[in-house]
């Protein structure tokens, strides 16, 4: 078996491990990136951008059939052209994974493994069998795969996952797509806009990354307006037959038991770590209830299982914390950074919370959550929340995009912005504002200091901080009050 020896050894290619390589790279020049899947990032091929590519046409067909309100008449039914959809989507997607694969040849071929890595020990990976890798550090970056209960087996070959939506070459008749989550929205309300009949099924209401009870519940009324949403479902059986299957399901709001055929069965049920095909126990390392290493999220350090600081580093979708291209950039960075110059271990920045779900209305969370919320500072008010509907604002309504809630929430006796839940018309660009402002600790009326233009969609945003900073108790006193629920920090 070949032996290679290395500094750093970093198991996976995709966002997160390119991230750890040019960060370890600045440190030693005897790094090996493994990867056995093909080359281009999760958010290339399967994720970010072709689903973007599908929501851009939906939207255009859904603008198309949506002129008469305007006084604009279009002449004609609006047809969609599955086949042309498909065809741009693959094209435009292949040109994205296209620029990481250049990005990858560029690595000297001596930095790059091909093959499936597992851990013979703490030091020692094998590859395909073939290569014995041993490393004084490694970074784990081996990102993460859709997952499904097994009952949806029964649909047999007509079972896909978001994965393969973006090789179809055509829009199916029909789609029963389970999870209600943020892949599932967005494909979702993408297809049916297109024109394939569709329901969504979830398990325990759900829906999206959306936290707030006010602002879930409107947003449920506000899909089921369009297409059928149903986040807490009663499906009785799943059939397979001919070529559709066959699902008996309990309709949301009438009770009544229907039986439908659709096409497909789309399982957009969550992603699991690549974890399992590791032999992560050889690694020694702490693992929690998932069988995830357990690791510092401001270093990316692992614990081995004597609890004490490990040489292994953990980044990206593998380790279950927050799923999104940004963050694996981060986190591969940190942690390749960390890798290169252990055992000189430093926190690395992490950036506010930001997540966004591009359905219509869109959806943005910023900050802290509800529940976290909730969880730090109780019973006690020590926080406040401030609302505004969009279905009365004034730009949101010139371009009949007037449906949506936003809730923004600060500490009580410091003013300090703590986070923000977005459904509503524009929310990736108000999520970013937020995001910025959280980041720089911006109180409430420091944020009202900043310039609003009229007319645009930002002056519900300073509409929904009035109203929060109208229920701000500000000073001292108040602090000192709150003080054993949390402060600010």
């Amino acid at each position: 078996m070949e032996v290679r020896k290395v500094d750093v050894a970093i198991i996976g290619a995709g966002t997160a491990g390119l991230g750890a390589y040019r960060a370890a790279k600045a440190h030693t020049d005897s790094v090996v990136m493994i990867e056995g899947g093909p080359y281009g990032t999760t958010c290339a091929r399967v994720g970010c951008m072709p689903s973007k590519l599908l929501i851009a046409a939906a939207e255009t067909a859904h603008h198309a059939r949506d002129t008469a309100p305007f006084g604009v008449n279009v002449s004609g039914e609006v047809t969609v052209d599955g086949r042309a959809v498909m065809d741009r989507v693959r094209r435009e997607r292949d040109r994205f994974v296209s620029f990481v694969i250049e990005s990858v040849d560029g690595i000297p071929d001596t930095d790059k493994l091909r093959g499936y890595a597992r851990f013979a020990d703490a030091n020692t990976l094998i590859v395909d069998e073939e290569i014995r890798v041993e490393a004084d550090k490694i970074v784990i970056a081996s990102g993460s795969r859709p997952t499904y209960p097994a009952f949806f087996e029964a649909a047999g070959d007509r079972l896909v996952i978001n994965d393969d939506v973006f090789e179809w070459e055509t829009l199916p008749e029909s789609v029963a797509l389970f999870g209600p989550g943020v892949i599932g929205l967005e494909l979702g309300q993408a297809l049916h806009r297109l024109g394939v009949r569709l329901r969504i099924f979830g398990v325990g209401g759900a829906l999206g990354p959306l936290q707030d009870p006010t602002i879930r519940d409107y947003a449920e009324q506000a899909f089921n307006d369009e297409l059928y949403v149903d986040p807490d479902a009663t499906v009785e059986s799943i059939e397979r037959d001919g070529d559709s299957v066959i699902i008996t399901f309990i309709e949301r709001g009438t009770g009544e038991r229907l039986t439908e055929r659709f096409d497909y069965l789309l399982a957009a049920t969550g992603r699991r770590p690549n974890i399992d095909g590791l032999d992560i126990e050889a690694a020694h390392l702490t693992l929690d209830a998932r069988g995830v290493p357990v690791y510092n999220r401001h270093t990316l350090q692992c614990r081995n299982d004597q609890d004490s600081p490990s040489h292994v580093f953990i980044a990206g979708d593998v380790n279950h914390e927050l799923p999104l291209l940004h963050e694996a950039s981060d986190e591969g960075r940190i942690a390749g950074d960390n890798a290169g110059r252990y055992p000189d271990v430093r926190a690395g920045h992490r950036r506010t919370p930001l997540g966004v779900v591009f359905s219509d209305p869109q959806i943005a969370t910023v900050g802290m959550s509800y529940p976290q919320l909730e969880a730090r500072y109780g019973d006690c008010e020590c926080f406040a929340v401030g609302e505004v509907s969009f279905e009365g604002q004034g730009r949101s309504r010139v371009m009949r995009m007037n449906k949506g809630l936003m809730h923004v929430y600060a500490e009580q006796g410091s003013g300090l912005f703590l986070g923000a839940e977005i459904f509503g018309p524009r929310a990736e660009h108000l999520g970013h504002l937020l995001a910025w402002a959280h980041q720089q600790r911006l109180t409430v009326s420091e944020m009202l200091e900043m310039p609003f233009y009229h007319p645009v969609v930002e002056e519900g945003l300073r509409t929904a901080l009035r109203d929060l900073n109208a229920k701000l108790q500000l000073g001292p006193a108040i602090v000192e009050r709150c003080m054993e629920c949390g402060p600010g920090d």
